[in-house]
């Protein structure tokens, strides 16, 4: 069976489309990594890291999809499993094949977002990746990366949008409001994120429609 582990609450509803066996982080790196684990002792046979990131490649725009080649951290270059790859891209020919990188802190602003994708090649990034691969490849497990474009490499994020989810991976809405309190001027950004995030929302769920019930490696 495919284990899919996302970042946000909303990512889980629509990965269930795909499969029943989801774990959600509240894009928790320490949490990801134990929950990655988990899904293997739960029956998975493969890993999929599913969900929205963060642009890094100037080419891609908000809602594009990308298929993982490989996730890059800060210490290892983890290869996507090519036929897990090939099967998702057969059912989304539309979809970007590239790398990941596997953050481990969120990017926020489009300067730093550039040094990575120069550093790294990458051409997204996200913070569930890295615990995906590693889990993997300590059990030996074929895996792959479907993620959906959020916030292009040109715009950072505004602060309250960093004030961190609660623990069932859905926005902290009291930490948002107290953080535009303070700096209202961020508002244009933050609703200008809420509509990208609902734009890659929208890709991901159209792609789940179109993989759910569909044969990945035999573990669908």
């Amino acid at each position: 069976m495919l284990g899919i582990l996302t970042g946000l609450a909303k990512e889980a509803e629509i990965a269930r489309r795909i499969s029943p066996l989801v774990a959600c982080s509240a894009s928790d790196p320490g949490r990801a990594a134990a929950l990655a684990r988990d899904l293997i002792s739960r029956g998975a046979t493969a890993l999929l890291s599913f969900g929205i990131a963060g642009g890094l490649a100037p080419e891609l725009a908000t809602g594009d999809l990308v298929i993982g080649a490989a996730v890059a951290t800060g210490g290892a270059l983890y290869a996507c499993d090519p036929d897990l790859a090939a099967r998702i891209a057969a059912v989304l020919p539309h979809a970007v094949r590239g790398d990941v990188w596997g953050g481990d802190v969120i990017v926020d602003t489009a300067a730093a977002k550039a040094r990575l994708h120069r550093d790294s090649g990458a051409v997204i990034v996200d913070l569930e990746s890295a615990a995906v691969a590693a889990a993997a490849a300590e059990a030996e497990l074929p895996f792959g990366v479907l993620r959906a474009v959020a916030d292009p490499a040109a715009h950072g994020l505004p602060p309250a949008a960093l004030v961190g989810l609660d623990s069932e991976g859905r926005p902290a809405i009291g930490p948002v409001l107290r953080a535009l309190a303070r700096s209202p001027s961020q508002l244009p950004a933050l609703i200008r994120l809420g509509r990208q995030s609902s734009a890659a929302m929208a890709a991901l769920l159209a792609a789940a429609g179109a993989l759910g019930g569909r044969d990945l490696r035999g573990v669908a």
